[in-house]
Formats: C-alpha cells, structure tokens, sequence
C-alpha cells in the first residue's frame, strides 16, 4: 500500500514537473490570454459609475421578481459602495462571470451530447462527482504552479468548479424531453437537429437556466477561495483581513459577497421559473 501511494505521488509530480519544463511557453500564453480577459472585463464594468450599475440591477430585478427585491438590491448594492468596497465588488462579478462563461461554454454542448446518449453517463457520472467532492484548495496548486498567482488561476479552478452543475442539469433536461414530443416531431418529418432545436433545447432550457445559476452559485464560493492565490476581488480582501486579523475588513468584504450572491441567484432563478411556466 505504502509503495503504491508512493508511486502514485511520484507519477503526479513528475507529470507537474514535466508540464512546467516542457509546457511553459503554452502556460504562459494561457496565462496572458486569462489575464487579457480579466483586465479588459474589468476595465468595462469599472468605467460604469457604480450608481448606473446599482440601478440597472434594480430596475431589472423590479420587473423580473418584484419593488421590494428590487429596493433590497438597491440598499445592498449601495452597502457595498458605502464600504469601500465597489472595486473588489467588480472585479469579483469578473471572474465569476468570465469563469462562468467559460464553463458554460463546455459544459452546454457537452451536456447536450451527453444527454442525446445513454453510452457514456455513467462514465460522465464519477468523472463529475469526482470533480464536485474533491476539496476545492487543490484545484488551485496546479493554476499556481502553471500559471502563477493571479486572476488566472482563480479563472481555471473557478471553471473547473462550474462546470459540472450545468453539464448536469444540460443532459437531464435534455434527456427529459416528453417523449411524445419527440414522436410527433418524428411524425412530421423533422431531422434529428430540427428534433434538437426545435423541440429538446426548448425543453431543457429550463433545466439549462438551472445549471446556469447554480454555475454562478459554485463560481462565487471558489473566487472566495482563489483569494489565497492572489485573485483580487472580495475573496483576496477577506483572506488579507483573516491573515492581518482584521475582523471589521473581513465581515464587510462578507456582507458584499452575500449581497452580490443573493441579488444573481434570485435573479438567475426567476429568469428559470419563468421559462419553465412560459413552456408549459
């Protein structure tokens, strides 16, 4: 047992040895690409001032759940201004949402393949709990290691971390297509992509909102983490005030996390509510 543990740390760290001397050149160019993204997203969202951002998520949430959801988006994303905190805010909605966005670009497509089969679920079942139960601390040795400290590590383990909730809930929601639906447009001559487009995304897209919010709820819980490697944003302001023992700095970059967290998942839920009501 002991010679198998051994061997077993041994083949991972020669593979991270191996991939630092032989792939540095395609790290860094990941690394520089990552941070481009980051920088550039930031830099737009910061030009915004903070009161048009504030509104437009107020007058949003107004229309899509309600004034009073919207006046306690307006009074909290204020908090967040108010505690000198708006910078952090927005670099953090950063790498959520391009570590989302990321994501959801593999994980849609994949899940809609996925959910098209019954070959391979089983197989994409432990590849994915695996993913979800493993500690989320050791997605960023291998970011640190490859692509140093920085945005670009949170954004590889915050895209490790969101993409199996939307893989997931993509090919339930495909697979769960009413079957007489797919009969009747099997009946009328339709292809298998008009089937696809016309009939099963439809359905799962529901499902697909779904997997979207909880992407964005998984992404927010591991930018705190990244805060370790140095991402910026709320998570590395927390992690600064937890190693200077600053307890008042460590509750306000807290309370602006809940916020933000609170004002997308109710948001992101009710865009699903109403798309899955709008289908039936």
């Amino acid at each position: 047992m002991i010679d198998f543990t051994e061997g077993f740390d041994s083949v991972v760290d020669n593979s991270l040895g191996w991939l630092t001397d032989h792939a540095t050149t395609a790290f860094n160019s990941l690394s520089f690409v990552l941070n481009g993204t980051f920088k550039g997203l930031n830099a737009l969202l910061i030009a915004v001032p903070w009161w048009v951002l504030v509104l437009v998520v107020a007058v949003t949430g107004w229309l899509f759940i309600g004034r009073v959801f919207a006046l306690a988006a307006l009074f909290g994303l204020w908090l967040c201004e108010a505690m000198w905190l708006w910078p952090e805010t927005i670099s953090t909605l950063t790498l959520v949402f391009s570590s989302t966005f990321l994501a959801l670009i593999v994980a849609i497509p994949l899940g809609v393949a996925l959910g098209l089969t019954t070959r391979f679920v089983r197989s994409f079942d432990v590849v994915l709990d695996f993913i979800q139960t493993m500690p989320p601390y050791i997605y960023l040795l291998p970011g640190i290691a490859l692509l140093g400290y920085g945005p670009p590590t949170a954004m590889w383990a915050t895209w490790i971390v969101a993409i199996p909730p939307a893989l997931r809930l993509t090919a339930h929601g495909v697979r769960m297509t009413p079957p007489q639906f797919n009969e009747l447009g099997l009946a009328v001559g339709m292809t298998s992509t008009q089937l696809l487009f016309k009939i099963r995304l439809p359905f799962a897209l529901s499902s697909i909102l779904t997997g979207v919010n909880q992407s964005l709820m998984l992404s927010f819980g591991m930018v705190v983490i990244a805060g370790i490697a140095g991402s910026g944003g709320l998570g590395q302001a927390i992690y600064d005030a937890v190693r200077l023992l600053k307890m008042d700095k460590a509750v306000n970059a807290g309370i602006a996390i809940v916020v933000v967290t609170i004002v997308l998942d109710r948001l992101t839920q009710r865009m699903g509510q109403r798309r899955q009501g709008g289908v039936r």
